[in-house]
């Protein structure tokens, strides 16, 4: 028999809340904690470059993108020509990832999560990538469905609801993550997760707006003060398990399992994230010790912008140091090679590049 569309039930569900208390309390001292961190970070601006673009390379790779970290610093710092064409356009697709998250991170300030603020954020991660042409930053009007490569819609694994049911199905998304009418807003995450996967409004790029949504939404509703969560790390490494429990609440309307998983995803990479963090926060303190002993009035400057772009170029260091002698950018950077915070990549006489390892081996 054919496959049918499936069109999700409006929101909101019944939720059993009884099954889920020692997951939800779990999750949410974890939350907890990681907020904890995160607000002893300095200048967490600068700061979460790092921490952003981890959450980025993890959300990419479910896709199919093979770009490191590093691989993606090193694009940014050197404007690499260099690299092959799949390489160049993977790390593409993780900037615009981190650029969609840092735009929504403003945007938020002046208004509530909705259906614009998605369409924007839609057109900003598929600029010059693939699904480029897919109708960027519009919903799709035609039908789709998803399936293994090759597959056909008579033997896709799941068939979204038709284009003529979209916008009903986004409004009642819209007004339901905006409301309060879900006793814990964790769960009001996991079951909006669901939704707009199984909705699945674009032609493309549908899974990793979903996935940035998440620090998204816990960053509006200031569970975060900063949307940074490796939600998209769990995922992609418990992938099976993910699109099995997303199955069973389109098959068996089975919330429990779906939502207790989402929060077991919460939990752990709470847990790590703040191990990141916390490490992040011990190097930031230490090498900013090794900095002052060295008395140059540029120092801390040049320590920031390692911390924000652990690769960094003699060329970014110039524009981000405002002084116009070269000799004293000379001078700070060789003192930082001196004690060893940053190493040399290149070992050419102009427009050097450097790495500060300690902050990459955290992240990594």
């Amino acid at each position: 028999m054919k496959k049918q569309p499936h069109t999700p039930l409006l929101l909101p569900p019944k939720v059993d809340y009884l099954k889920l208390i020692r997951c939800l309390s779990e999750a949410n001292n974890a939350l907890g904690e990681l907020k904890g961190s995160l607000g002893l970070i300095p200048n967490q601006r600068i700061l979460a470059s790092p921490l952003l673009t981890k959450e980025a390379v993890a959300s990419s790779k479910i896709e199919g993108t093979q770009a490191t970290i590093e691989e993606v610093f090193k694009y940014q710092a050197e404007g690499r020509k260099n690299e092959s064409d799949s390489k160049a356009e993977d790390i593409r697709e993780i900037i615009n990832y981190r650029s969609a998250i840092e735009y929504a991170t403003n945007v938020l300030d002046r208004r509530p999560l909705g259906e614009n603020l998605i369409r924007e954020l839609h057109n900003i991660l598929l600029q010059s990538v693939r699904g480029e042409t897919k109708d960027r930053g519009n919903y799709r009007r035609i039908p789709v469905f998803i399936g293994k490569p090759g597959a056909t819609i008579d033997n896709a694994i799941y068939i979204p609801p038709p284009a003529n049911e979209l916008i009903p199905l986004l409004n009642n998304w819209e007004k339901y993550i905006n409301s309060d009418e879900e006793p814990d807003f964790l769960v009001q995450v996991a079951i909006s997760h669901y939704q707009f996967e199984a909705i699945h409004p674009f032609l493309d790029g549908n899974g990793r707006i979903g996935r940035l949504l998440i620090p998204i939404m816990l960053y509006q509703k200031k569970v975060l003060n900063y949307p940074i969560l490796y939600i998209s790390e769990f995922f992609e490494a418990h992938k099976d398990e993910y699109y099995y429990n997303l199955r069973l609440v389109d098959e068996k309307n089975d919330w429990t399992s779906w939502i207790i998983y989402f929060l077991k995803a919460i939990k752990i990479q709470a847990e790590d994230t703040k191990n990141k963090v916390d490490n992040m926060l011990t190097l930031y303190k230490d090498t900013k010790d090794k900095v002052a002993a060295m008395k140059s009035a540029f120092g801390i400057t040049l320590l920031d912008i390692i911390f924000a772009n652990p690769v960094v170029t003699s060329q970014m260091i110039k524009e981000n140091i405002t002084t116009n002698s070269n000799q004293t950018i000379f001078n700070v950077i060789n003192k930082f090679l001196e004690v060893g915070i940053v190493k040399e990549l290149t070992g050419a006489s102009r427009n050097r590049v450097f790495l500060f390892k300690d902050l990459m081996d955290i992240i990594k």
